[in-house]
């Protein structure tokens, strides 16, 4: 069968994985960018970028993906839905290249975009909409591509065999925690830390076969 993914996922020191009031102009609220310059500054987000461990790993997040899961507050601004006309941050070459299940209360019709990307919008629960998305898969893996509400409640459900934390050395102090009702997490996996030169730690989880 195949595996569910998390990957390059940044949460501060406090475990915040986006700021407070986001919106149309601020995608992650008060936090900026601030929780993903590690990232853009790979050779993986843009040509000349650093190499080295932060884009080696970054680089995992692409292989082997057959469908992506995202929350409606990744998929859009607040208020999205009675927007007919937004399609998403991305362009009309979106980068994931595959189905894309979007979880909403609004659902509307599919949105075929360039590139091989179709969003699907559907009210469901994260088995619901992982069953789906692995049929759609046919095969490869499924990534849940956020935000954190919908990364948290794919972990809560026992969803997720592989989930790539990416701890980056700033206090949010308010947003939305990842950790938030995961108590005894690390009984489930197995867990490596990698630190990188940027002053990002890599946590990685691996489902515990047993």
């Amino acid at each position: 069968m195949s595996r569910t993914r998390v990957h390059n996922f940044s949460v501060s020191l406090d475990g915040f994985g986006t700021g407070e009031r986001q919106s149309r102009e601020a995608p992650f609220g008060h936090a900026g960018e601030r929780l993903h310059e590690w990232m853009f500054a790979t050779r993986f987000w843009k040509p000349g970028g650093s190499d080295g461990v932060d884009d080696a790993i970054a680089r995992e997040h692409e292989p082997g993906i057959g469908a992506e899961i995202m929350g409606a507050g990744k998929y859009g601004y607040p208020g999205w839905h009675e927007d007919p006309d937004w399609t998403g941050w991305w362009g009309p070459n979106p980068p994931f290249h595959t189905p894309v299940f979007v979880l909403t209360h609004h659902p509307r019709a599919p949105l075929e975009m360039e590139g091989g990307t179709t969003f699907h919008f559907v009210d469901a629960s994260p088995a619901e909409a992982l069953d789906a998305a692995r049929e759609a898969a046919d095969g490869l893996d499924v990534r849940i591509g956020g935000g954190v509400t919908t990364v948290r409640d794919f972990v809560a459900a026992g969803l997720v065999d592989h989930l790539h934390v990416v701890v980056v050395p700033i206090v949010l102090g308010r947003g939305v925690r990842l950790w938030y009702g995961l108590e005894a997490l690390e009984q489930e996996y197995a867990i490596e830390a990698t630190p990188s030169p940027s002053g990002v730690t890599h946590l990685t989880f691996s489902r515990s076969s047993g």
